[in-house]
Formats: structure tokens, C-alpha cells, sequence
């Protein structure tokens, strides 16, 4: 149980806010609530917040929006929350950057299990891929992944900005070489049994990825679709 991580509740129904912090605070976690953007951004600044659970609908700002502005904060993770359940919906805060996405009314052992998973998945303290010190630098096509430091440089030495997610999936295809992997595969390798997104949350996190490596999406070169089955790195991996 991870007691000291710190979530903030952005949703303008005080009672749903109340019930949400009851059970969190239950299991261990440290809550507080904000009923519009702006407040929210108050508590943001005062607080120390590891997860940020942002209803879309908000009397002052849109969600969508403010998922935007949350990305530009280090290490804050983002769960959207809705009573909407339209996938276009969904599709659009998973690509704005959202981590997760619930809609209401929810289970609450799931709500739980999500923010679990996401925290964990956010930890810098845990990395999810260990390697050999023989292999700690990835090389492909002029790029460098430094494996232990979550760090990506370009052919150019610049450096490139990768969400969590995003560096998992790319430690994942470098990992497997040129094989192969599954849709399925890479959810585990990603996430572990307990999180559960919609169909298209592999395909979006592909195309944001490629966008990073300068991939043409129409003609990719370096993360290959293979039609049925799943994607692969197409470029040979050397380490050192």
C-alpha cells in the first residue's frame, strides 16, 4: 500500500468529492478536492499531488483543456473522469496525455485499481524495466535510449520528452528486438493485469510514440504495424 501518495479530487459534485475521498483516504491515501480549475491550480501549487482525478465537465474550464496544462507538470499523473460514455471521448483524453479514463458511475474497486496501476506506473522510484549494466544504452536508427535514465536523444543529440507510457512501450519493442509483439503482449508489459483501457489505447500510444521518433505514420519505418498481430521495432538494436 503506497500511504503516502497524494491524490487530488477536481469535480464540482460535493458529494461524489466526499464519497471519493472517504474510500481513498480508507485505503491509505492522502486526498483533497477542487471544485473548478482554478481551484484546482491553487491546490497545486500548496500541495504536493501525485494524481490528479479530473472530471471533464467543469463549471469554469473544459477538462480537456486542463489535461493539457497538467502534462506540463513532472511526475503528475491524470486519470479523466466522466458521465459520458462516448469512445471519441475517451480516444481524445488518452491523446491529450490522460494516463487513465473512467466513466461514471463507476465501481469503486476499479476506480481503485486504477489509480493504483497509474500511480505505479508513474513511480520514479520503481522503474518497470530493470537491465544489465551491459545493456543500459539503446541504439537504433541514430537514436539513443538510455535505459535506467528514461531518456531518449535524437539522431541530432537533442533530447526528446517521453511520458511514462511512452517510454515503457518503446523499452518494450527495443527490449524484444525485432519480434513481433501482440497487442495483449504489450498491455502486460506495459500495465500488469489490473488496468483495463479501451480497445484503441495501444493504437493511440503507437501513433504519439511514432510522432516522438519522427515516424511517418503513413510510411513508418522504425515501428512496423503487423496487420492482425500487433507491432514491432523494424530497426536492428545495439547496446553500449
Amino acid at each position: 500500500m503506497e500511504r503516502s501518495r497524494s491524490v487530488l479530487i477536481v469535480d464540482d459534485d460535493p458529494r461524489l468529492c466526499r464519497l471519493l475521498q472517504r474510500y481513498l483516504e480508507q485505503e491509505g491515501y492522502a486526498t483533497n478536492t477542487a471544485s473548478s480549475g482554478e481551484e484546482m491550480r491553487e491546490k497545486l501549487i500548496g500541495l504536493k499531488v501525485d494524481l490528479v482525478l479530473l472530471d471533464i465537465r467543469l463549471p469554469d474550464e473544459d477538462g480537456f483543456t486542463l489535461v493539457k496544462e497538467l502534462r506540463a507538470l513532472p511526475n503528475l499523473a491524470v486519470i479523466m473522469v466522466t458521465g459520458k460514455s462516448d469512445p471519441l471521448d475517451k480516444v481524445l483524453g488518452l491523446e491529450l496525455g490522460a494516463d487513465d479514463y473512467v466513466t461514471k458511475p463507476f465501481n469503486e474497486r476499479e476506480l481503485l485499481a486504477r489509480v493504483r496501476s497509474v500511480l505505479r506506473r508513474a513511480s520514479p522510484e520503481k522503474p518497470r524495466f530493470e537491465v544489465a549494466p551491459s545493456r543500459n544504452v539503446a541504439r537504433f536508427s541514430g537514436w539513443r535510449l538510455d535505459l535506467p535514465a528514461q531518456e531518449l536523444t535524437s539522431p541530432e543529440g537533442a533530447g526528446v520528452f517521453l511520458t511514462t507510457r511512452e517510454f515503457q512501450l518503446l523499452a518494450a519493442l527495443v527490449d524484444h528486438g525485432q519480434q513481433v509483439l501482440s497487442r495483449d503482449s504489450i498491455l502486460e508489459l506495459l500495465s500488469g493485469r489490473d488496468w483495463t483501457p479501451i480497445d484503441r489505447s495501444i493504437d493511440v500510444l503507437v501513433g504519439k510514440l511514432r510522432k516522438k521518433l519522427r515516424d511517418d505514420a503513413h510510411n513508418p519505418e522504425l515501428i512496423k504495424t503487423v496487420r492482425g498481430v500487433g507491432y514491432k521495432l523494424a530497426s536492428p538494436v545495439e547496446y553500449g
